[in-house]
């Protein structure tokens, strides 16, 4: 017997390289089980592996031997390697019985909103259920009627809307807004669903903040850059609602911001060290943006941050030299300051 068998990730491969681990005959682990053990990232239960007709016996000889890995009492990984995340998530899983399901951080690695898979693995179990199995998972009783019951994915998570506002609840306001914008820009969930899932909570410490958000991501706001765009420089310095993300007739790109009626186009970059190539292909946007006659200015996050009286009164500016006739509202912040010292800020 082979001490370091190569195991394929396919499950034909997987297959064989596993009969040849085996210390029973073949015939007694089933097809049907090493489908099962496919479908669950190579992990089952001892109640899962005699269900499917391998007995006591044979089980332990398979652990004892290697060929099958102890991952906690009554739980196995079915190929000889160290167990990858994803085996263990599907472990936690198991151990935590029927109706347990990964928590708020595991989901939000697989929900891709989170970059590193979390440690340790947080699996909710019923409130009447008490997990207490030492491991690389974190067991927690959750109350009934604060999620949707409802999972989704395999292994069993939450609910992408869940999974944000549980996130949510662990981070302050300014990674609340990164988390919402980038479940929504990427298409994972929508406003109306995350408002839904606010809605059926009774508490939630960020609710005003999550509240205001969704309505800003709702008119269009898709970015951090871009929402602080629209609450330190376009609503109280009184200018005009620009359009977000929309593709002007004759470019094959969106811009951030439009003022389609005053042909003014301000465009927004987060980037630090914007250089290189991308300097290049902002200079040939602007120039197709002249082309459709639509003006462009640019700012980034510093300019957000460091002078935003300043960005609105330079955007104000350019809107009034295309007709624009309101008045420049002055803020807490700008009511002392000159004309000249918010144009050249």
């Amino acid at each position: 017997m082979p001490d370091d068998p190569q195991i394929s990730a396919e499950p034909h491969d997987l297959r064989r390289a596993q009969q040849t681990l085996y210390v029973q005959p073949r015939h007694e682990v089933s097809d049907r089980l090493l489908l099962l053990a496919d479908m669950q990232a190579h992990v089952v239960t001892r109640d899962q592996a005699l269900g499917h007709g391998l007995s006591r016996h044979s089980l332990a000889r398979l652990a004892d031997s290697g060929a099958w890995r102890r991952l906690a009492p009554g739980l196995f990984l079915t190929v000889s390697l160290e167990p990858p995340w994803d085996s263990l998530a599907w472990g936690g899983v198991l151990l935590g019985g029927q109706f347990a399901r990964l928590g708020p951080e595991s989901s939000g690695f697989l929900h891709q909103l989170l970059p590193i898979a979390p440690e340790p693995i947080d699996v909710l179990v019923p409130r009447e259920r008490r997990v207490d199995i030492a491991g690389p998972w974190r067991f927690m009783r959750e109350l009934a009627g604060v999620r949707t019951r409802r999972s989704v994915g395999d292994p069993p998570r939450l609910t992408i809307e869940s999974t944000v506002l549980d996130m949510a609840e662990s981070r302050d306001a300014g990674e609340v807004v990164g988390l919402v914008t980038t479940a929504v820009q990427r298409r994972l969930t929508t406003v109306y669903r995350l408002r839904q899932e606010l809605a059926r909570r009774a508490r939630h410490r960020h609710r005003a903040v999550l509240s205001e958000l969704l309505a800003d991501v709702e008119a269009g706001a898709e970015t951090p850059i871009e929402l602080r765009y629209l609450h330190d420089v376009e609503r109280p310095h009184g200018l005009p609602m620009g359009a977000r993300q929309q593709s002007r007739s004759g470019l094959s790109y969106q811009t951030d911001v439009k003022y389609d009626a005053y042909g003014l186009i301000v465009e927004l970059d987060g980037r630090v060290g914007h250089e290189g190539l991308g300097q290049f292909r902002d200079m040939n946007r602007d120039n197709h943006h002249m082309l459709v006659e639509a003006r462009t200015l640019r700012y980034g996050s510093y300019d957000l941050v460091a002078r935003p009286c300043g960005v609105a009164f330079q955007v104000y500016f350019a809107l009034t030299r295309q007709g624009y006739l309101e008045p420049f509202l002055r803020c807490g912040l700008c009511i002392a300051a000159t004309e000249a010292d918010l144009l050249f800020a």
